[in-house]
């Protein structure tokens, strides 16, 4: 029998799942053994023998799946991802033993590009700060002075399906539109007055930095301290996209010494340990690097100029049933002998 194993499973995911497994139109059907787990895919998970019998896994961008965790697994053909990003997989490892890997590409365009404006107005306008005072019972107005949207300039870097939405959205609202982007797009410049500059270009001129880049190896610590310092002392930066572009001690140094305005962060460098708080006192998970970058997060999380979520930009109902719907099409096509969404 063939066996998936969903991991990263919430609870309001697993109806969707179980009602859908079990439909006719999907190929795997009653041949098929769907486990929905709730624990995340990483090299402290256990693998129970039969559990390594799977030929598909199913995870979330909070799995951490190298080449020690997909050793366990012998049989595995396939993992279907429930994301766009897939920095969290050993593509390489993949690549060298037959396993093809697939995402949810385009389930959180709309959904993402909203959240990175929810930031935007955030940071801009102090909302979180206001707000808190106010809870706190202490009102200091003056220091909720923020800055307009419009005919701001807004700099997106990266200007894929999910960098197209902010390109749109900044249009409605009368933003000047700066671009960085390897493949230009012609259409996005004609529709919404897009400028394509080169990246130092966009970081000395816009008001807003908003980073929609997938990670790679290339582009590791993209935004460094050297770029933060062409930034203008007014500006903000806002990443929805993966942690590891920023240099996140980088940010730090730059947000704490006024360098600039504020930072909205839905992703940080060694995000894992932020939100999963028993993993802090857990050495054997830890290296030195991960005990670093999570001493900066907490630092981070102290300054009054910057907001901060724990990965939520994605997490919309509809996104939610788009991920589902798309990773179920994944499977089914995998089945039928097709690949839909590869990464590779």
């Amino acid at each position: 029998m063939r066996k998936i194993l969903f991991f990263d499973v919430r609870d309001n995911e697993e109806e969707y799942l179980k009602q859908n497994c079990r439909e006719k139109n999907f190929v795997c059907g009653s041949g098929c053994e769907c486990v929905l787990l709730p624990q995340r895919l990483d090299s402290q998970t256990v693998i129970t023998e039969e559990m390594a019998s799977s030929n598909i896994i199913s995870c979330f961008t909070f799995s951490r799946v190298g080449e020690d965790v997909l050793k366990k697994f012998p049989n595995l053909k396939l993992i279907a991802l429930r994301s766009v990003g897939y920095n969290h997989i050993d593509i390489e490892y993949c690549k060298s033993n037959g396993i093809s890997v697939v995402n949810s590409f385009g389930y959180g365009n709309v959904t993402v590009a909203e959240f990175a404006f929810a930031l935007i107005f955030d940071v801009r306008r102090k909302v979180s700060r206001a707000y808190m005072n106010l809870k706190n019972e202490h009102l200091d107005r003056d220091s909720y002075m923020g800055f307009e949207l419009f005919n701001s300039t807004i700099g997106i870097i990266g200007t894929g399906a999910i960098g197209r939405e902010v390109a749109r959205i900044a249009s409605g609202i009368g933003m000047n539109i700066l671009a960085y982007d390897i493949y230009p797009n012609e259409e996005l410049s004609k529709k919404y007055g897009v400028k394509y500059v080169d990246l130092e270009e966009l970081l000395k001129q816009s008001d807003v930095v908003s980073l929609h880049s997938p990670l790679t190896k290339d582009n590791f610590h993209l935004i460094d301290d050297e770029k933060l310092r062409l930034m203008k002392p007014s500006a903000i930066i806002i990443n929805t996209a993966r942690g590891e572009l920023i240099d996140t001690k980088a940010l730090y140094d730059a947000l704490s010494e006024g360098r600039l305005f504020g930072a909205g962060l839905d992703v940080l460098e060694s995000e894992n340990i932020l939100t999963q708080p028993q993993k802090q006192w857990d050495f054997d998970y830890l290296d030195s690097e991960t005990v670093r970058q999570t001493l900066i997060n907490e630092r981070l999380l102290k300054l009054r100029n910057v907001v901060i979520t724990p990965h939520s930009a994605f997490n919309t109902q509809e996104a939610q049933d788009r991920i589902l719907k798309i990773t179920l099409d994944n499977i089914n096509s995998f089945f039928k002998g097709q690949i839909k969404n590869s990464v590779y």
